[in-house]
């Protein structure tokens, strides 16, 4: 499932059409996409793992879900479940999920809670995660409503930086601990951005997918945890568990 650093690429590379006209829309979206047709792209934007092309009066929001793919001036062979065609250029989507949402797009989102955006509001998530103090952190970190955009590379990743245990507790894991979280999945989220931007992002991995770790030389624990039941890659020597 793409984060949110690979929706923000998204958004860049299809700035070009911003203000255009859709002259053709097709695909298998059961939403009613001939309501496209004619209407002008006033805005694209991202909520997380969300990207939102926003009209006058409705936003169309795409979730690549786990196998999501998308393709800017070319097409597959395969029929998408949603195609712009503008006058010079298309978009296509396939194999995600296709929501129309009516009126104003700021009633649907907070945008303090996207990491990635210009509006994130760490006080906001530390206040978020002093309401669930006996969840594990590694679902905390999954939350989209605490820690939009964050998905299963930047959590292993950001624990393993920060020496934390994936089972802990929120409300065990001392503060100083916790705001160094909130920092640090800001931090490497950038660093995703830029390093999938340059075609090198899985050459920084220090946890995700890996076996030895590189602090203590002794095997990673692969281990699907929490109630989310996601993969977890972590040290058990340096990575303390707080419970």
């Amino acid at each position: 499932m793409p984060e949110g650093p690979s929706i923000v690429i998204l958004k860049e590379e299809v700035q070009q059409f911003t203000g255009q006209k859709i002259i053709d829309v097709s695909g298998t979206s059961s939403i009613d996409i001939v309501r496209l047709k004619d209407k002008t792209i006033r805005e694209f934007k991202s909520w997380g793992k969300h990207f939102l092309i926003c009209f006058d009066d409705f936003t169309i929001k795409i979730h690549m879900l786990m196998f999501g793919t998308y393709r800017i001036n070319e097409r597959k062979e395969t029929v998408p479940r949603l195609s712009l065609v503008f006058a010079d250029g298309e978009i296509n989507f396939y194999t995600c999920s296709v929501k129309l949402l009516e009126g104003d797009i700021n009633l649907y989102y907070n945008w303090k809670e996207d990491v990635m955006n210009e509006n994130w509001d760490p006080g906001i998530a530390k206040q978020s995660l002093d309401k669930i103090p006996k969840q594990m952190i590694c679902d905390a970190l999954l939350e989209q409503n605490i820690f939009s955009g964050v998905g299963n590379i930047i959590k292993n990743e950001v624990l393993y930086r920060c020496k934390i245990h994936p089972e802990s507790l929120v409300g065990q894991i001392p503060k100083r601990d916790i705001q160094t979280l909130i920092d640090e999945s800001v931090i490497y989220s950038f660093q995703f951005l830029e390093w999938k931007k340059n075609y090198e992002l899985k050459k920084h991995w220090l946890a995700h997918t890996k076996k030895t770790c590189v602090r203590c030389n002794l095997p990673l624990l692969k281990k699907y945890t929490g109630t989310k039941k996601r993969r977890s890659f972590f040290c058990t020597n340096c990575q303390k568990l707080y419970q």
